[in-house]
Parts: structure tokens; C-alpha cells; sequence
């Protein structure tokens, strides 16, 4: 029983240190939340009720924040869109600093001045950024999608392709991503499989 006691132990205190290094958010929250789960088990079992008050106390802290990311996740208050010029500075900045992340995830992108540029913000935080040209028929390809790692798996993305009503107000009616990207989420928002890249027939608009 002893042994099994202390593996408990450990492997709580594994999770623990494990979420913090995460980058992404939810990820983090949901391995902080279970290593604290854990250890008030543990806690419990051995006796120590200042560990098992401030385990319950980071359980109830990763709690409330999983129940705001998730039920904000597909908020249109939430992500804000809006569109800049392609050779903006600030937006060559995000580009560069995330330069790295971007290439594991689309190793085929490279930049073009002509693209149309969209960033989507939470607050005053950029936490995506979209490139699309502008092929004949009403297609948008798609040049670059990326989110960044804090805010990857709450696929703000969808405020860009469905909500944000930005692509439907230029004409476009169907979304083509680059072939070849590492990792799609395209399936969750809806898009189709065509081949070796995801297409998205837009909503008519009113």
C-alpha cells in the first residue's frame, strides 16, 4: 500500500510540474487540474490537510478558468478580426518573432507582399494571423493560418472563415488552405477534404 501511496504522490507531482511546461493554455489547465486532483487524493490518504486545502484550492482556480476558455471559446464577443495592410510593421513583427513556430506548421509558406492580411486579437493580444489571395471564382487562398501556441487549441480561427464576416463582404464564396500543412484543425470548423488540402464553401450572405 506504502509504494502505491508514493507513486500517486509522485505522479501528481509530475502532472503538476508537467502543465507548467505548457504553452498552450487549455493543455495547461487541464494537466494542472488533474495533477491537483491527484494529489488531494494523496493528501487525503496520508493525512497532510494543508497540501489537500491548497490542491482543492488550484483545483478550484483551474476549474473556473477551463469553464471561462471553454465556454468563451466560441464567443463572437470573444476574438476580434480585423484586417491590416500586408507590409504593415507591427504585422512584420509578428511574423518575424513567430517565424519558427510558423515554418514547423506550414513548411511550404513563404510571404507575399499581395496578400490580404487579417489578424485576429483577444483584447489587445494577437493570437492569429491569416494571409489569403485572391484566386479567380471567389477563392480565397489561404497563404498562412497560424494561431499562436497559447491560444492554438481554442481554434480562433473559426472567427475568421465563419463569423468574422470578413470574407464573405469581399466577395469571396470558398476558402482552399495550402496543401501539406503539419496538423490541420480545418476538419473541426466544417471544411471539406479536397485532395491534399481542405476546402470551405462560405454561408451566402443576407
Amino acid at each position: 500500500m506504502r509504494y502505491w501511496l508514493e507513486a500517486l504522490g509522485w505522479a501528481g507531482s509530475a502532472l503538476l510540474v508537467w502543465s507548467l511546461l505548457q504553452t498552450r493554455q487549455l493543455r495547461l489547465r487541464r494537466l494542472n487540474l488533474a495533477g491537483s486532483v491527484v494529489l488531494i487524493v494523496y493528501n487525503s490518504l496520508v493525512h497532510v490537510w494543508p497540501m489537500v486545502g491548497l490542491n482543492a484550492v488550484l483545483t478550484v482556480i483551474n476549474a473556473w478558468h477551463l469553464y471561462r476558455m471553454l465556454r468563451t471559446r466560441h464567443d463572437e464577443n470573444t476574438y476580434a478580426v480585423v484586417e491590416v495592410a500586408p507590409d504593415d510593421a507591427f504585422l512584420a513583427h509578428v511574423l518575424r518573432v513567430h517565424w519558427a513556430d510558423i515554418a514547423r506548421f506550414n513548411p511550404s509558406f513563404e510571404y507575399s507582399p499581395d496578400s490580404q492580411a487579417f489578424v485576429t486579437l483577444y483584447g489587445d493580444e494577437v493570437v492569429g494571423v491569416l494571409l489569403l489571395r485572391p484566386l479567380p471564382g471567389g477563392v480565397a487562398q489561404v497563404d498562412l493560418d497560424y494561431v499562436t501556441p497559447r491560444y492554438r487549441d481554442l481554434s480562433p480561427g473559426e472567427f475568421v472563415f465563419r463569423r468574422s464576416g470578413q470574407l464573405t463582404a469581399r466577395g469571396y464564396s470558398q476558402v482552399l488552405t495550402p496543401p501539406g500543412m503539419v496538423a490541420p484543425y480545418y476538419g473541426r470548423l466544417g471544411f471539406e477534404r479536397d485532395g491534399d488540402r481542405y476546402r470551405l464553401d462560405l454561408p451566402t450572405p443576407d
